[in-house]
């Protein structure tokens, strides 16, 4: 590898930080970075559509106010929030 090549950055294995209910059943909302950049998503536990939630957040009380607020919204409307249905 010369000088010049950038080195690859970090990415990790995915977390699994909460896990709610919907109308589409089980969905988990997982951390992972990629390129160095953390991400949130929204995935089913079986067959359905991921959704990218957030990138980038950079503390842990972002991060828990994400959770919180996210789960209370699929709650409230019984489906996925990042469907855009709202």
């Amino acid at each position: 590898m010369s000088a010049t090549t950038d080195a690859p950055k970090a990415t990790s294995n995915p977390m699994v930080l909460a896990t709610y209910e919907c109308d589409e059943g089980t969905r988990q909302l997982v951390g992972h970075r990629v390129d160095g950049v953390p991400r949130i998503t929204d995935r089913p536990t079986g067959q359905g559509r991921p959704y990218l939630v957030e990138q980038g957040i950079t503390t842990m009380s972002e991060l828990q106010a994400l959770l919180d607020d996210y789960q209370a919204k699929a709650r409230r409307l019984g489906y996925v929030p990042m469907q855009g249905w709202f």
